[in-house]
Parts: structure tokens; C-alpha cells; sequence
């Protein structure tokens, strides 16, 4: 059987005034794995950034982090599909990244995020199609 996903990024940005080790943490919990790479940039004014990055492959990897976000997030996704998916079926979230500390996910309207990208298995590539496949998957959570 064909996965739901092509793929899934996971990418959550760290500040040099945020604990590194919380966010790694943050990270790991969402994703259910150590698996992800860390690379050391630099902000706009010069400062030190780590960009943690995970992709995933793995159908079952997707099932973890997807249950991971819980039922609030998941609903979300199903109430507002069409405006999270768009034509080239490419599914959109950003989640609170100070919420995702606490240990709680939410979807996020501002710019301090865990961004989550998932390409979406559709034949033919149609974003109905997509969406169809997605709200299967996350209703089978």
C-alpha cells in the first residue's frame, strides 16, 4: 500500500535568547524521534540560530507525529482542508512554538512556529484527491 505522505518537514527555528536544549526536546517529543538535523545560522542582526529540520519518510513516522499533535489540531485540519492544502498538494501547519513548550499543540497565527509541510499521495495530483487521501489518514488516527 502507497503511504499518505510523500514526505513531512518538521522545522522549528531557535533564537540565541531561547534555551537550545528545551526546543531539541520540544522537537524530539512532536517528531517521536532524535532524528533530525540541526544547523547553525545566523539572524538578521548577526545572531547565533539553530534551525532544527526533520524530514520524514516512513508511514509510520507520520502516524506518530500526526497523533502526536492531538485531537484539536487534527480537527482544525479537517475543518479548514481546503484552505491547508493547496494545489499541489502540499498540506500547511504552523503550531505555537511557546504552546509546544508546555507540552500542548495549537495551531499558530504568528510568526513564532513549528512549521510542518507535508507533500500529500495523490494519482492523479489533484488537490481533491489529496485532501480525500488526508482526511481518510487523519480520521484513522
Amino acid at each position: 500500500m502507497t503511504g499518505t505522505f510523500h514526505w513531512v518537514r518538521v522545522k522549528l527555528f531557535c533564537h540565541s535568547t531561547e534555551n537550545d536544549e528545551v526546543l531539541e526536546g520540544v522537537m524530539e517529543k512532536l517528531i517521536g524521534s532524535d532524528e533530525f538535523s540541526v544547523e547553525i545560522s545566523e539572524g538578521h542582526h548577526g545572531n547565533l540560530m539553530l534551525i532544527f529540520d526533520a524530514e520524514i519518510v516512513r508511514e509510520k513516522d507520520t502516524v506518530v507525529l500526526f497523533s502526536n499533535l492531538g485531537g484539536p489540531v487534527i480537527q482544525n485540519i479537517l475543518d479548514n482542508m481546503s484552505e491547508r492544502v493547496d494545489d499541489d498538494c502540499v498540506l500547511y501547519l504552523r503550531l505555537d512554538k511557546q504552546k509546544a513548550v508546555l507540552g500542548e499543540y495549537d495551531i499558530a497565527h504568528h510568526g513564532d512556529v513549528i512549521s510542518i509541510t507535508a507533500k500529500v499521495v495523490s494519482h492523479p495530483a489533484r488537490k481533491n484527491i489529496a485532501e480525500e487521501n488526508l482526511r481518510a489518514f487523519l480520521l484513522g488516527l
